[in-house]
């Protein structure tokens, strides 16, 4: 007998995942050369050669109980600084480390800024299409997800926002770049999200948060920027994660983001460094803390995903399946040609080709690839795609 709060979750168990497994079972069958799997999130590029450099160094140069001991719940002192004056070096702001709590990947923090500001029966607005998992960090603190519309570009219903919003609403969960479609909200958007926001504060009397989950902040393209949503609407709390920009995503570490500007900010952070604690994490890795002090400024070849883009995109509109260019993050979310788009993913395992049903992201019809693999997937994956068209004439 499990819990009855976790038996619909396991009965929706995560669909991506689902389909890597399946990857596995058919490389193993057919060969990995000869499987095009476009599943998961799961970085190819290596990370940079200044994360092995820091390793060695840290290993010679910490005490042991230093290195692999408790810490503040929030962290390092020093680390949480070195991640703050890069902030300030980057974003345009004024944090100091008091502002930044380190938790285990943007995942870890999102759950503990949901426990520190959300009450059971609070909604979370959540524009479609979404990664689905934000559902269950949403149910863990008996909250419930609220989805509002986007446009054919997957650029934000802004008069569908506003409708939303009632005396349940306390969160507003960002995402961009956006999993699953690459989409980036402009500066311009921000602001008028954040008019909305300020409008409703007033009129309902009480607190409305922006929690803004940016794992892929620094994969953007084509001379694209991601706004520093903290600069337009004070009550705002950033996630992120160095999963994909360091190429760590089996390592957890991240960290929260808490402006003084926020509403009750002392009382936030306070609450917060302890819900790390209460939420089980205790605090984020160690050793991963100390790495990401010395790789505060490294990235990942964004370039190498920039290319795989290009040849994706490239590729599967010249075959004549329909796709929105995507801006950022690195996954392209492709009209199906029928409108079972299981079906269609179904159809594509018969050439080999992994996709995720875009129903796993709130918007059935779609499908999901990720083009953080190798190149050589990507063009070997040519035959294969336009043996898929041909299928669909």
């Amino acid at each position: 007998m499990i819990s009855k709060k976790m038996q619909p979750l396991m009965a929706n168990n995560s669909a991506i995942r689902t389909m890597f497994e399946e990857g596995d079972i058919m490389k193993k069958k057919y060969g990995e050369e000869n499987v095009y799997d476009f599943s998961l999130g799961n970085p190819n590029v290596p990370a940079p050669p200044e994360v092995k450099q820091a390793i060695l160094d840290i290993l010679e140069e910490e005490r042991s109980q230093v290195l692999h001991g408790y810490m503040s719940n929030a962290g390092f002192e020093d680390v949480r600084e070195a991640v703050a004056l890069h902030m300030n070096k980057t974003q345009g702001t004024e944090f100091s480390a008091r502002n930044i709590i380190m938790t285990a990947g943007a995942a870890g923090g999102i759950n503990v800024a949901l426990k520190t500001i959300m009450d059971p029966g609070e909604e979370v607005i959540i524009f479609k299409p979404y990664f689905l998992e934000y559902n269950w960090y949403v149910n863990n603190f008996d909250g419930k997800v609220v989805q509002a519309e986007t446009d054919p570009c997957f650029q934000p219903d802004l008069k569908d926002l506003e409708n939303k919003i009632n005396k349940k609403t306390r969160v507003l969960l960002l995402n961009s770049p956006n999993n699953p479609t690459g989409a980036i909200y402009s500066e311009e958007t921000i602001k008028k999200i954040a008019g909305i926001l300020i409008k409703k504060q007033k009129e309902l009397g009480r607190t409305l948060f922006i929690l803004a989950d940016e794992p892929y902040r620094e994969l953007v393209y084509d001379g694209n920027e991601v706004p520093c949503i903290m600069n337009f609407y004070p009550n705002t709390i950033v996630s992120y994660s160095y999963s994909k920009t360091l190429s760590l995503p089996g390592e957890r570490i991240g960290y929260l983001v808490i402006p003084d500007e926020l509403e009750e900010s002392s009382l936030v952070i306070d609450t917060a460094a302890n819900a790390n604690r209460i939420a089980g994490f205790v605090n984020a890795p160690s050793l991963q803390q100390k790495i990401v002090k010395k790789c505060v400024s490294a990235r990942a070849d964004v370039a190498y995903y920039d290319r795989n883009r290009k040849a994706l995109y490239d590729l599967i509109t010249d075959c004549g399946f329909q796709c929105v260019k995507p801006q950022g993050a690195f996954y392209l979310f492709a009209k199906s040609p029928v409108s079972d788009e299981k079906e269609f993913c179904k159809t594509a395992k018969k050439y080999n080709i992994i996709m995720v049903p875009g129903s796993s992201f709130a918007s059935p019809g779609y499908v999901r690839l990720a083009y953080c693999v190798s190149y050589e997937t990507i063009l070997a994956s040519m035959d294969a795609f336009k043996k898929l068209a041909a299928e669909y004439k």
